[in-house]
């Protein structure tokens, strides 16, 4: 059936008559709600001076100086004798890699394959970076990293905030805001060291090398590139000498007698005579000890370098950083309990002789190798089980998030280590091979007068019993097991 349609007649007049232009001060949301999902006004959304290519433009500069900021920082943690230094590299190189993998997300979402991230974007940038990684000294080092290029970063972030169409570039301005949260962070306590360490003369005495550095910036137009740039890219000064890693670790003067291994903790730790509570104290020596594994791990990621694609090194450069956390949660423990750590040596030859002795892949074996051997109930859980039955509920937190990010590690060997044999007990079986070949020179060590290898447990033991308010147990005061003839692992050492 059709139904009759209404015809409703209009003024010709106000057909023809144009239509007045809505003012754009009389634009209001419903109820004067927050437009645009409360991203920006909406007279800086009909602007439309921003593009993908300009939004990609200034990421791949920021991506190129993350790249290097976390490949330079990394490679600065072994040789850095001074411990707070080295795990403040740590996480900074982490933050720095978090970075690169936000950036390397958002270039690959704005029509960019390839993504063209590894070609240098400005011979200034590169210039930059090159100065920095081949600083001379830690205070040089510190001055141009936390003074010269994270302010840099900040300025670049601010710029890309304001310049970036707040409604199409919605996500970029979201990582700029984030990055620009961290950073400032960063370059605070970069600040805050260079105050503890420069001293005026210093300064003036690494001045012309400050002004290499601005004027490498102002050649390259500004780290975004937004500047105009009537300078050339200056000569090289400290990168005429090319940066060289250095595998050897250091450690600064509080750390006594590093060369000793008078004192198994793992032995300690698995032997039933003793109780939780004392077992504890080993367990805080275990854990400011693993200050030598980022010593180790920096090592495999600057010689692997390229060789592995970028998210190896996004979830390495964590795992690094996890354990720098574990070392320093050591050193609470230490500084709870009212036990000086500086009076202990901590031992630091398993990252020396790993470095020294293996190539990389051959140090990723044993690393992985060790993190599997911590996932049986033998492992991480039994310290956290110790822990819980300490009665200490600071070494029950930090053995309980210990256990988890060992858990993370084990997963991230499974990913990038594994795959590289036939099956996981081959990966496995490299991993003990290449341990199995590493010399431990205890007694080599002894013979050079390097160290004694001191039992210094009892003097520990007898400390924190005084600050408990008991008596030594007979037996662990008499613990006086080394490492001369079995591993951490306490396999016995052929």
């Amino acid at each position: 059936m059709l139904f009759p349609i209404a015809i409703i007649p209009q003024d010709d007049a106000s057909t023809d008559a144009p239509r007045e232009k809505m003012n754009m001060q009389d634009y209001q949301s419903y109820r004067g709600l927050p437009s645009l999902a409360g991203l920006g006004s909406l007279e800086r959304a009909i602007q439309c001076d921003w593009s993908v290519q300009e939004s990609a433009k200034r990421w791949k500069r920021l991506h190129f100086v993350f790249k290097r900021l976390y490949e330079t920082l990394t490679a600065k943690i072994t040789a850095e004798p001074i411990y707070e230094l080295k795990t403040l590299f740590s996480h900074h190189a982490y933050l720095c890699s978090e970075q690169v993998s936000s950036i390397r997300r958002r270039v690959g979402e704005m029509r960019e394959p390839p993504l063209g991230l590894d070609k240098v974007p400005h011979p200034g940038l590169e210039r930059l970076m090159d100065e920095i990684a081949a600083a001379p000294t830690t205070n040089e080092f510190l001055v141009g990293i936390y003074e010269v290029v994270f302010p840099a970063i900040l300025v670049a972030c601010q710029q890309f905030k304001t310049d970036a169409h707040p409604l199409a570039d919605a996500p970029s301005i979201r990582i700029a805001k984030l990055i620009e949260f961290e950073i400032d962070e960063v370059h605070r306590l970069g600040e805050q060291s260079i105050a503890c360490l420069v001293d005026r003369v210093q300064r003036t005495a690494m001045q012309t090398w400050i002004d290499c550095l601005q004027q490498c910036l102002r050649a390259a137009g500004e780290l975004d590139g937004t500047a105009t740039s009537d300078t050339s890219v200056p000569d090289p000064m400290h990168s005429r000498t090319p940066f060289v890693y250095q595998a050897e670790p250091r450690r600064d003067e509080r750390f006594q007698d590093s060369f000793n291994a008078g004192v198994n903790p793992e032995a300690f730790l698995y032997d039933s005579r003793f109780s939780a509570r004392d077992k504890t104290l080993m367990m805080y020596y275990k854990r400011i000890r693993e200050l030598d594994v980022p010593e180790m791990m920096a090592s495999i990621l600057v010689e692997i370098g390229d060789e592995e694609p970028w998210d190896f090194h996004a979830e390495m450069s964590r795992q690094l950083w996890d354990e720098a956390r574990h070392a320093m949660m050591g050193e609470v423990g230490f500084v709870a309990q009212g036990i000086d750590w500086t009076k202990i040596p901590i031992n630091f030859t398993w990252s020396r002789n790993l470095n020294t002795q293996l190539n990389a892949r051959e140090r990723h074996g044993v690393l992985f190798f060790i993190e599997q051997g911590l996932m049986p109930k033998t492992g991480k859980r039994y310290e956290w089980e110790v822990a819980m039955e300490s009665g200490d509920p600071l070494s029950g937190l930090f053995q309980d998030f210990d256990w988890a990010d060992e858990v993370l590690h084990a997963q991230i060997g499974r990913r990038w280590y594994v795959p590289k044999f036939a099956s996981l007990n081959e990966a496995l079986d490299y991993g003990d091979r290449c341990w199995s070949k590493v010399l431990s020179h205890w007694r080599a060590y002894k013979e050079q007068g390097l160290t004694e290898h001191r039992n210094w447990w009892p003097e520990v033991y007898q400390t924190a019993c005084g600050n408990w308010g008991v008596a030594p147990d007979p037996a662990a005061l008499a613990f006086d097991t080394t490492y001369e003839e079995s591993r951490a692992d306490l396999k016995e050492i052929r």
